[in-house]
């Protein structure tokens, strides 16, 4: 009964595990099948990858599920729209100035993780959302080479 079922999980849990290490390879090889073919069909970075979201022209978003930026939306002071900044906390702290109005006035600032941020709102981009670990070999190489 109850006790055959949770001990099939139990033994499934590395066979589930190797399906998502599986998945995960298969999505970082499209990835970098991509790049190796300059198809012009990906982008990297935090910086061009909001751009492109923006734009709506992704089609899946690949994010390590640890990427430690943060999203900072500045409003106030004499700023007639808010200015939305992606940067790590480390990069914040030598940023100061972004968070501040012409006039030197700190502004009010509004911090979340992007991850998060990400995967409330990736619908109204357009596009679908995948995480990826840097447990596997690619995993791991996607996350240090391209910052996740």
């Amino acid at each position: 009964g109850e006790n055959g079922f949770n001990q099939a999980i139990e033994l499934s849990q590395d066979v589930l595990g190797n399906i998502k290490f599986v998945k995960e390879k298969k999505l970082i090889d499209e990835f970098f099948d991509n790049i190796a073919k300059d198809t012009n069909l990906y982008c990297f970075g935090v910086r061009d990858t909001i751009r492109a979201l923006e734009m709506g022209a992704v089609k899946t978003l690949i994010l390590w599920e640890d990427l430690p930026v943060k999203r900072y939306v500045c409003t106030g002071g004499n700023l007639e729209i808010e200015e939305v900044h992606y940067m790590t906390e480390a990069e914040a702290e030598k940023s100061q100035h972004l968070f501040k109005d012409s006039d030197g006035q700190q502004l009010d600032i509004e911090m979340e993780d992007f991850v998060e941020y990400a995967s409330m709102n990736y619908k109204k981009f357009g596009c679908s959302l995948e995480f990826v670990t840097n447990k596997s070999q690619e995993g791991s190489q996607f996350c240090r080479g391209f910052q996740g």
